[in-house]
Parts: C-alpha cells; sequence; structure tokens
C-alpha cells in the first residue's frame, strides 16, 4: 500500500506505560480528504504528532511522500516538513505580527522574494476572506479570523499535505462549517487534507471526506479507506 502517508504496524508508547497508539496500519492517497475522529483521548493529537514529525514513533515504519522518515538523518528532516502545511487547535499566531507577515513566515522562512511574498500572502487572505484585515494583528482578531489566518499560513507555500488538529474547536458553528468548506476546497485543489474532529454531525456533511477513527489505540474503518484509497485529484500548483 502506497501513499503521501503510509503507516505500517507503528506503535507509540510514553515511557513505560501501555502503548497509546498501537499497531497503526494505513496509507492516505494523493489529492484525499479525510476526517480523523474518535473519543477524547483516543490518541488524534498523537497520531498528528507523528505525521507531522513533531514525535516519533516507539516502532513501526512511517513514510511521508515516499520517504521513511523514521531512519531519514535528521538534518534531512526539515525538507519533508516543508512539504505538510499545519493548523493548530491553538493557532499559534505570533501575536506581534499583523495577520500578512503571520501567513508570510512560511515563505520568508523559505526565502522568497519579497514581489513572491507579496503576491502569495495577498491571494491566501483574499481566499479566506481576510483582505481586509491584513494589517490588524492577532489579539484584535475574532477567533474564527484567527483560525482563518492560521489556515492560510498553513497553506501558503502550497504543501502537499495539509493537517489539522480540531480546527473548529474554538469557532460558532457557522464558522466551523466554513472552515471546513475551505478545506474541501483545498482537497479538491488537489492537496491531501487530514482533519482531526470531534463534530461527526458538520463531518457527515461533507461526503467526498473518507473517516479513520482512532479507537482502543488503533485505527477502525468505517468508510473503508483502508480498502479503498481515494483516487488522487489534480495537483495544487
Amino acid at each position: 500500500m502506497s501513499g503521501i502517508v503510509h503507516f505500517e504496524n507503528v506503535g507509540l508508547r510514553y515511557g513505560t506505560g501501555a502503548e497509546t497508539l498501537s499497531n497503526l496500519t494505513f496509507s492516505l492517497a494523493p489529492g484525499s480528504f479525510h476526517f480523523l475522529t474518535g473519543a477524547s483521548g483516543a490518541g488524534k493529537t498523537s497520531l498528528l504528532r507523528l505525521i507531522t514529525l513533531a514525535q516519533r514513533p516507539s516502532r513501526g515504519i512511517i513514510r511521508l511522500f515516499g520517504e521513511d522518515v523514521v531512519t531519514l538523518p535528521r538534518e534531512a528532516l526539515p525538507m519533508v516538513r516543508r512539504r505538510v502545511g499545519v493548523v493548530y487547535q491553538d493557532f499559534r499566531l505570533v501575536p506581534h505580527l499583523t495577520a500578512f507577515e503571520n501567513v508570510a513566515l512560511p515563505l520568508r522562512i523559505m526565502g522568497q522574494d519579497d514581489a513572491a511574498v507579496c503576491a502569495s500572502v495577498n491571494e491566501m487572505l483574499d481566499w479566506v476572506g481576510l483582505s481586509a484585515r491584513a494589517e490588524a494583528r492577532p489579539p484584535t482578531l475574532s477567533g474564527g479570523e484567527q483560525q482563518r489566518v492560521a489556515i492560510a499560513r498553513a497553506v501558503v507555500g502550497r504543501p502537499d499535505l495539509i493537517v489539522a488538529d480540531e480546527p473548529t474547536g474554538n469557532v460558532d458553528p457557522e464558522m466551523a462549517e466554513r472552515l471546513f468548506q475551505l478545506f474541501e476546497g483545498l482537497h479538491r485543489l488537489g492537496t491531501t487534507v487530514l482533519v482531526a474532529t470531534h463534530d461527526l454531525p458538520l463531518a457527515s456533511r461533507f461526503p467526498s471526506a473518507l473517516t479513520l477513527r482512532l479507537g482502543g489505540g488503533t485505527i477502525e474503518d468505517p468508510s473503508g479507506l483502508l480498502r479503498r484509497p481515494a483516487a488522487p485529484r489534480r495537483a495544487y500548483r
């Protein structure tokens, strides 16, 4: 089984206790859209940390974009991370920077010139409906606006994979649906999207997404993802 993300018999243990995650085997196809669900404490955040290379597994194989990231030299990991956009539940915006400057950060790190940065950031802020708030700093933005800035920052570098951890936990139902629509739009443009969520009623309104469900430290397969990977879509370029 191959894909942008591939786990094979992966386990994660903290300290000397029982495994938090056990025997995870699954693959996410390029350009597919997934919800990651499970009860509170099921290990959703731990799984996302493995995918975003913030945590190493205790055992098993993890491949991202075909690379075995468990054995990959540490100095090579930043190049893999650049292909992953992460949306955190608590936003993690830099409070003294404007919305524009927050979104620009990944491009600055990549060394893009000012003209390219300006064009890309303005495009992303327009895409999330925040062009008029480009000069606002995070403390003056609503929760929904901050989350949209966080999404724009995750997307601006055109990553191959977007990972979002409970992105609707701090917004009202109307904004939650709008954010899910943004993720679905990314999926339709060819980006692989994985969204951890507890909002099952809202997730059910997006039939284009498949579901991974964590339970008992391992993955159940209610939508047949492991047997039927989604077909790849047009690349987002």
